[in-house]
């Protein structure tokens, strides 16, 4: 979240921002009349404290001259009982005040362009646009004729938006799940990490999922659990309320998690395939570093996700997100959307942000120069290193044949025990 001073000493420049967010700036006016409302109630409580200390102070007189002083006991009793039924209604306020601060976004960087998604700047190309002589299929439409996807069978396990992979569908998963781990763990410096897939409310909270989208997860029934939505959630989560010894920076994690998303308000969007998905894999890319290092660590991480891609020789865009396009939590996003020959159009297959303090300043994440200076917040990055399911789905249609069969990617077959073609067999 957002320091609270300086949402208070910046009601106008919040404003704007929550309006260049698309956002209604109408939480600011209530942000700004609890505020007032809370400052307004501690100072009555600390007023009537300090009248108490008075009357203390003059009781411990009157006892030294051995003089009467129950008027001022009583005094002191009933203005005790006025602070006691007043700072339940102080707490109260700061719950709100809370509330209303958690509930604003992340300030974006000064060059996040302005607007909706129309305003997403395209930043770089890289790699060549196949070129087929036969009408290229969409991936499941090979998935199902090369037996490596069976929707109507998930259907029938889960329901919509699943997958049960099979044979060398399921093969080509855990071979981009080795291939990704291994890439960033032993060529770009990652530490891997194997996380819970189940993580409590704090820990969502605290990565800025909640409360604005516990509609997008899944939370077990009677239990403080939810199904992660991704590994950005307990990897950053691992160094909640501690504070970093002066040197540990930066650290570079890397892991591998099923991802969970209740996927609200997608109805009629990406129903076909694995796109869209309750359920799919994704290698995670997280980073916590110094504030001035934080801008120079999201254009290496983003660099690390593209070196998959760059690999696997998928063509790609780089797009800079706008202030109303990129998350809650972001302060700035690039989008890395693969080239998918079927719809004919680029598909998002990684984001990676840098989130400045805000995620640590929820999580209590900080860190010390030295042992004698201020402990300050750290600045927590994350991205995908890929998505796996979109990569697979990008493989199937960059890498499809005349036949129906698809070219395995030479760098993943040392992963596929040399398999150069997926035939379904």
């Amino acid at each position: 979240m957002l320091d609270l001073r300086f949402v208070r000493e910046n009601i106008p420049a919040v404003a704007q921002m929550l309006k260049n967010r698309l956002m209604d700036p109408e939480i600011m006016v209530n942000f700004e009349a609890v505020d007032r409302q809370r400052r307004t109630v501690l100072a009555e409580i600390e007023e009537l404290k300090a009248l108490r200390n008075r009357a203390n102070d003059q009781i411990s007189e009157r006892k030294k001259e051995k003089k009467d002083a129950r008027d001022l006991i009583e005094e002191v009793r009933d203005v005790s009982a006025k602070i006691k039924d007043m700072e339940p209604g102080l707490s109260d306020i700061e719950t709100r005040e809370r509330d209303y601060l958690a509930a604003i976004p992340n300030m974006p960087d000064e060059s996040v362009p302005i607007g909706g998604e129309t305003a997403n700047r395209e930043i770089r190309r890289w790699g060549r646009i196949p070129e087929f002589d036969f009408e290229p299929k969409n991936h499941w439409e090979l998935g199902e004729s090369l037996g490596l996807m069976d929707f109507p069978r998930a259907a029938k396990l889960a329901g919509s938006r699943f997958v049960v992979l099979k044979g060398q569908g399921a093969a080509l998963t855990r071979a981009l799940i080795n291939f990704m781990v291994e890439l960033h763990t032993k060529k770009h410096g990652y530490t891997e990490i194997w996380p819970p897939a189940l993580i409590n409310s704090q820990s969502l909270y605290s990565t800025g999922q909640l409360p604005k989208f516990a509609d997008e997860s899944f939370k077990l029934e009677n239990s403080d659990l939810w199904l992660v939505p991704t590994a950005e959630v307990p990897v950053t989560n691992l160094f909640r309320d501690e504070t970093l010894p002066a040197g540990l920076l930066p650290v570079s994690y890397a892991a591998y998690t099923p991802c969970f998303r209740a996927e609200a308000g997608a109805a009629g969007k990406d129903t076909r395939g694995m796109i869209r998905m309750h359920q799919f894999d994704k290698v995670e890319l997280v980073k916590f570093t110094r504030p001035e290092d934080s801008g120079e660590a999201l254009e290496q991480l983003t660099g690390h996700a593209e070196e998959v891609l760059k690999q696997l020789d998928l063509s790609y865009r780089v797009v800079l997100l706008s202030s109303g396009d990129m998350g809650f939590s972001s302060a700035k996003t690039y989008d890395l959307e693969v080239w998918l020959p079927g719809p004919g159009l680029y598909r998002e297959i990684s984001s990676c942000s840098c989130f400045t303090d805000f995620q640590a300043r929820r999580a209590g994440i900080r860190f010390k120069r030295s042992h004698t200076q201020k402990a300050e917040f750290v600045h927590t990055l994350n991205g995908s290193g890929l998505a796996v399911g979109r990569t697979m789905v990008a493989i199937l249609e960059n890498y499809q044949r005349p036949d129906g069969t698809v070219a395995v990617p030479e760098v993943l077959r040392p992963y596929l025990g040399g398999t150069e073609n997926l035939t379904g067999l």
